[in-house]
């Protein structure tokens, strides 16, 4: 296996960026592709989602004498998913423990989500995040809990408990702001209940490219000279205001100030769905234009692939671009883009297309099931 970093991603790296992919699967795992990425693409972290694990079980036959055992051990479907999921995370997180412990617990980590059709309900969050990092039982773990109004509390108690949190699904910056505001109570909680704030780690999954898919999509129906020139904008100017929210509050907010002598760590700004829809678009947009130091960019294959082929990697693209974004939010407002509902319906198709997703995954986990015990 080749041991040699790619120079641009390499670059990317040295520039504070941490690259994760955003895909896991057993082939990935058992065919030596993840330690791979580690080894020759400066991937230092995994994230998976329902769509993910969906296609992973969908494809192929990596899992199918697993899936015969738990047939015959009568597991339910639920059961089923949640040891294979569980699994596979687990061995992920043994892959990456060298980047874990080379970078003091904050990158080498791997993600896994709680049921999207818990969404809504804080309670049923909190119980399966605490019941997922039990089974899982790595450090390098985090849960991923979406930013929803009902997520928000499950947020603060579940890093209360001294669990390492992903927050995902967030596609505006005042969401960002809550989701930052309820880190910091989850670690005022933690360090009250005696958790070393040191071992307590989260990021925040800001979303990218839904956001032009969204906003294009009126522009193009509104169709004026004013509304098509700001196509293709929207999404960096929203991650780049998201890192100046972040800037505000962990570079010398009061409360976070409090904390960091106790050993908190940043919540750092993750880049999420930064695959490239629009082919008018260089396929390397949503890196090489939110390049900024403690952030995190969890790319698909191919994007990482793009990235190292012709990225063009020139440092820090985001501090100071505050004004600048903001006044391309002003501009998408002054032609006609309400803002408020294109987060609202995000948010919702969001939650809704990994609920799709996860619905898919169980009933072709239990078409195997059922096979199995034919």
């Amino acid at each position: 296996m080749t041991t040699s970093q790619n120079a641009n991603l390499a670059a990317l790296s040295a520039a504070g960026v941490s690259v994760w992919l955003d895909d896991l699967s057993r082939d990935r795992l058992e065919s030596g592709n993840l330690a791979e990425l580690i080894a020759t693409r400066s991937v230092v972290g995994v994230t998976t989602n329902p769509t993910i694990f969906q296609k992973a079980l969908e494809q192929g036959h990596a899992y199918d004498t697993q899936v015969s055992e738990l047939a015959e051990r009568a597991a339910d479907v639920e059961a089923t998913i949640r040891t294979v999921t569980t699994d596979d995370v687990r061995n992920a997180c043994d892959v990456l423990t060298p980047q874990w412990e080379a970078s003091d617990g904050v990158d080498g980590r791997v993600s896994i989500e709680v049921d999207p059709r818990l969404a809504h309900d804080t309670d049923k969050t909190i119980a399966q995040a605490v019941e997922l990092w039990k089974i899982v039982d790595r450090p390098n773990l985090f849960i991923k809990i979406p930013a929803t109004k009902a997520g928000l509390p499950a947020i603060t108690a579940v890093l209360a408990e001294g669990i390492s949190v992903n927050v995902t699904l967030i596609f505006s910056v005042q969401r960002h702001r809550e989701v930052m505001d309820a880190y910091l109570a989850g670690l005022e909680a933690a360090h009250k209940a005696g958790h070393d704030l040191s071992k307590i780690h989260s990021v925040a999954s800001f979303f990218v490219s839904r956001v032009d898919t969204e906003i294009d999509k009126r522009l193009e129906k509104i169709g004026s000279a004013e509304a098509l020139a700001l196509r293709g904008q929207a999404g960096v100017a929203n991650a780049r205001l998201a890192y100046a929210a972040y800037q505000e509050v962990f570079e010398g907010g009061a409360r976070y100030g409090a904390l960091w002598p106790e050993g908190a760590r940043v919540q750092r700004p993750l880049w999420a769905s930064t695959g490239v829809k629009n082919p008018d678009y260089a396929d390397t947009l949503y890196v090489t234009e939110l390049v900024a130091p403690h952030t995190v960019n969890t790319m698909p294959e191919k994007t990482i692939e793009a990235v190292a082929d012709h990225g063009v990697v020139t440092g820090d693209t985001v501090t100071g671009t505050a004004d600048a974004a903001q006044g391309v939010f002003d501009q998408l407002a002054a032609v006609g883009i309400d803002l408020p509902d294109v987060f609202v319906v995000l948010e919702d198709e969001g939650v809704e297309k990994f609920e799709a997703s996860w619905t898919e995954l169980l009933d072709a986990t239990q078409a195997q099931l059922d096979a199995a015990t034919k």
